[in-house]
């Protein structure tokens, strides 16, 4: 069984990226649970064709006890087995609660199982909650999803540095697999991103361009894979699937000061 992160700021398409991955691996014949690790809730929304899920956190506020598999997890497209962690009531509490109370029931229920599971994670801040799926040893291998933009690229940044500090713990498994860069249409963005991965001692495992398809897929309330299987974007989903799958290459990052990635995207952005 492999664990897989994706990290990445917040409203950069890793809930976009993570379902259409799911989709491509469960086409295959793999069988996939997707954890969404983001308060908004919302990282399986198109593979369960628009149905926003009922989060571990509310099932547990509101049945108390003897919550079972069919209350949390839930069959979307293909097969692939959805859970919501969820969050506080607004204003209230750590927005990591929800993951770690995820995974302490799915732990209990015996549901962490599968070839493949996929955690999406909010990555603007790697607190204790957010770290949890690297730092407990659940995400063997993280993929960061960032765009060329600066702000996209310092949170990407954060992440590598959280685990750079995780693998220093000599009982720690937690690597980086790669980078994966989701376009927002800005000039030289691919060779940007790629350079980015290079300079923080990974790799460019994947460049998904910006397209109308995605979101027309997503006014349909279903994933590219679904709506439009013979698309190019379709494809490109399916070739960076592939790219993990095949991945064998696993490194300690080594991330950038801000003077040292502010020069980088200034090389780039300038004009």
């Amino acid at each position: 069984m492999r664990q897989i992160a994706l990290y990445g700021k917040g409203g950069i398409g890793k809930s976009t990226t993570s379902a259409n991955l799911s989709a491509a691996w469960s086409d295959k014949g793999l069988n996939i649970l997707q954890i969404g690790c983001d308060p908004k809730h919302d990282s399986t929304r198109m593979l369960m064709h628009g149905r926003v899920i009922p989060t571990v956190l509310d099932v547990i506020r509101e049945q108390q006890k003897d919550v079972s598999t069919s209350d949390v997890i839930f069959t979307g497209y293909s097969g692939v087995r959805c859970v919501e962690a969820g969050g506080p009531e607004p204003g209230i509490g750590c927005a990591g609660r929800g993951i770690i109370a995820t995974f302490q029931l799915l732990e209990k229920l015996g549901a962490l199982r599968g070839d493949l599971i996929v955690y999406d994670v909010l990555g603007d801040v790697v607190c204790g909650g957010f770290a949890m799926p690297m730092r407990e040893g659940y995400a063997k291998e993280v993929y960061l999803v960032t765009s060329g933009e600066l702000m996209s690229l310092y949170a990407a940044n954060n992440i590598a540095k959280a685990i750079a500090r995780l693998s220093s713990n000599s009982r720690s498994q937690v690597r980086l697999g790669g980078v994966i860069g989701n376009g927002k249409n800005i000039p030289d963005e691919e060779a940007l991103v790629s350079e980015f991965a290079t300079a923080i001692g990974s790799k460019l495992i994947a460049f998904i361009p910006r397209s109308p398809t995605v979101q027309q897929a997503e006014l349909n309330k279903k994933t590219v894979l679904e709506y439009a299987p013979d698309s190019s974007q379709a494809m490109v989903y399916r070739s960076c699937a592939d790219a993990i799958l095949m991945n064998t290459e696993f490194s300690v990052p080594t991330p950038l000061s801000m003077d040292d990635l502010e020069s980088l995207a200034y090389r780039y952005l300038k004009e």
